[in-house]
């Protein structure tokens, strides 16, 4: 098969992609159009870059065409999920682009944009959907769309959602889409946890895979700096930008922080460059990536939020500022460049603490890194691949054959019986053996009363000097604070004691009371709660309080009185007028 119509689809939609510049169909297209067109389930297994989106995107077009039906209010015929802002909306860019002339509507929905909006977008229904699985949630907890017409689901990059902790939301989704339906996975990589959501999510699926995991785009020229630090890191990029004044450049770092003050660093001395990580909201997102795309920016500083899914023409040179924990995510760094035939250039920089990380990147990929400079460190030889998953295998320490210095292979010497090692303990001139018997002490069948105690100094029997552990009922010693313990968030200062003090068990003031404020508790307030304002001395030689007589029964007692005046302190209520 050599063309799209050959592949079975009509000659509306092949007459699209000719005018979209598509005239050859990828090796992933020409083996996935055809079995999603007869109803299969599918597990895809490609890199990006190969053309996954038409390869599912195509047959489901074409599929709802001939269905020649337009949605309820609030539904979706398609569902297709992805797990980052970008790559959803690139997605539903590249299939609007296949839809023109024809009434199929598509819509995307992705978090940090206006989900009011969103939910009108989707009031009158839409034939495919394309979404973050969060939004997703949020709105169908709103109630502004359902899932139980989807005839039609899709899960891109499914490796990343599970790496990113989507599992949840996915098994929540699933359980509401039709049982009736049919499912695409497209993934990169083929652990068992994908393995084990293929076995949840489809039924008797057919596998295609183009590109090993692990395998770099073919025209894409490796190289690795060995540096010292972070500055050097820093030369060198800003040297080789320098080189390449007509190139586009990404560079992409392990942590949000470290990108922005790498950007504001190279801003600052005069590159034009924007940055993409998850501090930044979508707007800002959106218009970076526009820059790029528009040629007015250069250099585009990014974490691993851009790694995946990003179809930027043009990208010549990609840098590892910082090498990844996971390897994998060196192979999708990397295949930013070298897109749609194109060559391509990808720099790493390693740090003498990523050296293991470096390693198990050459691992994955079979090959050994050119080295641009600085000196490759002792023990790193020519990787192989080895077997079972792709993190590790038998040879992981060097050459295969044991020539390097692997842990296991032919020619290892054998290992020395090692000679007895004389003890720390032992006298000069002693050999190496069982510990001797600790000789008797003298006198040990002595009683214990029987021994001097003149000259034993008198202990004290008090605990200690410090208050902090005197005993219940005794009195603290008086310490004045210590500057240094005083300004010590470990240590506060000492609480003042209180002198001498009086018979009502109160301290005695050496200093008059002062004046309460204005509107507080005191004489000046006439709210004030009775005695308040009196001395400690005067409320106690005050007499008995003399009651007022109550008025009979039914009798006005006159306006009730709220506040500190009703000594009662419960609910107030009038007295019951007679009926």
């Amino acid at each position: 098969m050599t063309n799209f119509h050959e592949l079975g689809l009509t000659k509306q939609l092949v007459a699209t992609l000719f005018a979209l510049g598509y005239e050859t169909p990828t090796p992933i297209q020409a083996q996935a159009i055809p079995q999603l067109l007869e109803g299969r389930d599918m597990i895809g297994l490609a890199q990006t870059g190969t053309g996954k989106t038409a390869a599912f995107g195509l047959p489901l077009i074409e599929m709802l065409l001939k269905e020649q039906k337009r949605p309820d209010n609030r539904t979706t015929r398609t569902l297709i999920l992805a797990p980052t802002r970008e790559l959803v909306n690139q997605i539903a860019a590249s299939l609007k682009g296949y839809v023109r002339n024809t009434p199929l509507k598509i819509n995307a929905v992705v978090g940090g944009a206006s989900i009011n909006k969103q939910q009108m977008q989707l009031e009158k229904g839409t034939d495919i959907l394309v979404a973050t699985p969060g939004r997703l949630l949020d709105l169908i907890s709103r109630r502004a769309i359902g899932l139980t017409t989807v005839r039609y689901l899709v899960l891109d990059e499914a490796d990343q959602m599970l790496d990113l902790g989507f599992i949840h939301d996915l098994r929540k989704i699933s359980k509401m889409v039709p049982a009736k339906r049919q499912t695409l996975l497209f993934s990169a990589t083929m652990p068992k946890a994908i393995a084990d959501l293929a076995s949840d999510f489809l039924k008797d699926p057919v596998q295609v895979s183009v590109t090993p995991p692990g395998k770099a785009a073919d025209k894409v020229e490796q190289f690795v700096h060995f540096v010292a630090g972070k500055n050097d890191k820093t030369d060198l990029l800003k040297k080789s930008l320098e080189e390449n004044p007509d190139g586009r450049a990404m560079v992409f770092l392990r942590t949000k922080h470290g990108a922005e003050k790498l950007s504001k660093h190279l801003e600052h001395i005069g590159f034009k460059v924007a940055s993409i990580h998850g501090n930044k909201s979508q707007g800002q997102r959106e218009r970076a990536l526009k820059s790029f795309r528009d040629n007015e920016i250069r250099v585009l500083v990014a974490t691993d939020v851009a790694a995946r899914g990003i179809d930027i023409p043009g990208v010549t040179h990609v840098f590892n500022y910082d090498l990844p924990e996971v390897p994998d995510a060196y192979v999708h760094r990397i295949g930013r460049t070298a897109r749609a035939g194109r060559d391509g250039i990808a720099i790493a920089f390693c740090a003498t603490d990523e050296t293991g990380l470096l390693r198990d990147i050459e691992k994955l990929m079979g090959i050994e890194i050119t080295t641009a400079s600085g000196q490759r460190p002792e023990g790193m030889g020519r990787p192989s691949r080895g077997g079972g998953n792709n993190r590790g295998g038998a040879n992981r320490g060097g050459a295969g054959n044991g020539q390097g210095r692997g842990r296991g292979g032919e020619g290892r010497p054998e290992r020395r019986e090692r000679p007895a090692r004389k003890p720390f303990f032992a006298a000069d001139g002693a050999e190496g053996g069982d510990r001797p018997a600790r000789p008797a002490r003298p006198h040990g069948d002595r009683p214990h009363g029987d021994r001097p105690q003149g000259d034993r100094p008198q202990r004290d029997n008090r605990r200690n000097d410090d208050f902090r552990g005197q005993r219940r009922g005794e009195g603290a010693p008086r310490v004045e604070a210590d500057n240094d313990l005083a300004t010590t968030s470990d240590f506060r200062p000492v609480k003042k004691q209180f002198g001498p003090q009086n018979g009502e068990g109160r301290p005695a003031r050496t200093e008059p009371r002062k004046e309460h404020r204005k509107g507080g508790n005191g004489a000046q307030n006439p709210h004030a709660a009775h005695g308040a304002h009196e001395p400690a001395a005067q409320r106690s030689n005050r007499g008995p309080r003399v009651e007022a007589a109550r008025p009979a029964n039914g009798a006005n007692a006159g306006p009730v009185k709220f506040g500190n005046d009703n000594r009662s302190g419960g609910q107030q209520g009038r007295t019951r007028r007679p009926a």
